[in-house]
């Protein structure tokens, strides 16, 4: 795939569309519509699984609440964003792309360490969410040599799939998604006689208190990541129309997928505050229908695992591989690679996750505003309908809640997030100092932006 990569990744990016197409060769299968709408579903959801701590943080009320208006104030406009930024630079590397247009290769370089760090620190944590499914079903892997064995095994069995092609993975990703919810439409149909609607306006149990910060980190974590798929854009057949297309179903099924089992589950039992953690979907299961439904959920668990691993590991892949073609890295590094298992704790990996993935929302969103005034007659396949009055309102609100995930985060989440910002400006500074040096050899890619007649 490096030859074919390579010319895609020379193209011009704001030379007209359609000259575009014409000068680029494809050797290679194209994503479709269906599996890019799946494979942002896993970016960003893959499924109820992990929504739980909201309602155990906050109470029913504040879980639907936060489930159904949080998409209006958050996902919305980072989707409309990445929608016309991925249509705009159709090329891999997505938003380490739009930074390095506008600010230049460090904002670049620095946009890439944020996002790749995030990514690596929710990826490391999928084999071993798996497996600590599979052990409920199989106590063999509960523990010792077996367990070790078992996240080390599924890492290689998953690293391997997303080596064989970005197509395989697509339509890997649409199986995955249609299995894995299909015990969530089982237990919503079968809760349904059983639900009692006062239960949703519950604001949660006498003498339980309120965890706004996990609360928001949830909601955070389970509703993020829509411009991830925007580095698999030189992939995407047509990207400037297959983007936004995707990006709305995507974002209409990630929407019903949450809501409809949170509803069945909140209003078919009574609420017992402190048993509403990670994984709790499969207790609600058997209460509701029986230890059949239970299995079918943690089944289900194990695949939404696999696709968000599949998603994830291909952005993170993909986001490195347009590095490459900027020149922010060396060519050594133009070829997909997997990745280690990282062991942490999981509230800390939500945070740290959360944490750097602000950082690099908070400047997406500048690079989004900079670009439009600075290149305002460059041709936009897909435009967000409003002028920087309107644009800078749309990011501002998003914007406030990213600070506040910074700022409520813990003194450990600042101290590991800010020694990871501190390693990407030396990587930088020292791979630039390894081009200056010709130690590595690059990748040639000339910024032509830079002085380039803006008015």
């Amino acid at each position: 795939m490096g030859q074919e990569q390579e010319t895609i990744s020379q193209v011009p990016f704001l030379e007209d569309q359609q000259q575009q197409q014409s000068t680029i060769t494809v050797t290679s299968k194209k994503l479709s519509l269906l599996p890019l709408i799946f494979l942002i579903y896993f970016e960003v959801a893959g499924g109820p699984y992990g929504e739980e701590p909201a309602v155990g943080a906050a109470g029913p009320l504040f879980a639907i609440l936060g489930f159904l208006i949080f998409p209006f104030i958050w996902s919305i406009p980072e989707a409309l964003v990445t929608a016309e930024l991925a249509t705009t630079f159709p090329g891999n590397g997505g938003y380490v792309i739009w930074a390095h247009h506008a600010f230049g290769p460090f904002w670049g370089s620095l946009m890439g360490s944020w996002k790749f760090l995030s990514g690596v620190i929710n990826l490391a944590s999928y084999p071993i969410l798996c497996i600590d499914y599979l052990k409920l079903v199989f106590p063999i892997f509960a523990s010792g040599f077996s367990h070790y064995l078992a996240i080390f095994v599924v890492t290689l069995v998953l690293s391997f799939l997303n080596y064989t092609g970005l197509a395989i993975v697509g339509y890997t990703a649409v199986t995955l998604g249609v299995v894995s919810l299909i015990p969530f439409l089982f237990l919503t149909v079968i809760a349904i006689p059983k639900i009692d609607s006062i239960r949703w306006i519950s604001l949660g149990q006498n003498g339980v208190p309120k965890n706004w910060r996990l609360f928001f980190n949830t909601l955070f974590w389970n509703l993020n990541f829509w411009d991830n798929a925007s580095t698999l854009a030189g992939e995407v057949e047509q990207p400037q129309r297959t983007f936004p297309k995707a990006l709305f179903s995507a974002g209409l099924l990630t929407c019903v997928a949450y809501l409809l089992p949170l509803l069945a589950a909140t209003g078919a039992i009574p609420l017992d505050q402190q048993n509403w953690v990670d994984g709790y979907f499969a207790e609600v299961a058997e209460i509701i229908a029986g230890k059949w439904l239970k299995i079918c959920i943690e089944i289900g668990a194990c695949l939404s695992i696999i696709g968000l691993y599949e998603a994830q590991l291909s952005n993170c892949a993909y986001q490195i591989l347009g590095m490459t073609n900027l020149g922010l890295l060396p060519k050594v590094f133009g070829s997909r690679s997997t990745l280690t298992v990282s062991y942490m704790d999981f509230t800390n990996i939500i945070s740290c996750v959360n944490f750097l993935y602000s950082l690099g929302m908070l400047l997406e969103f500048a690079s989004f505003l900079w670009l439009r005034k600075k290149l305002p007659a460059t041709k936009r396949p897909f435009r967000v309908p409003m002028e920087m009055l309107g644009l800078i309102f749309m990011c501002i609100i998003p914007s406030g809640f990213l600070v506040y995930v910074m700022v409520v985060a813990t003194k450990m989440v600042c101290f590991v997030s800010a020694l990871l910002t501190f390693f990407g400006i030396f990587l930088y500074f020292f791979i630039k100092l390894c081009r200056s040096n010709k130690w590595l050899e690059f990748k040639n890619f000339e910024e032509k932006l830079d002085n380039e007649d803006v008015n």
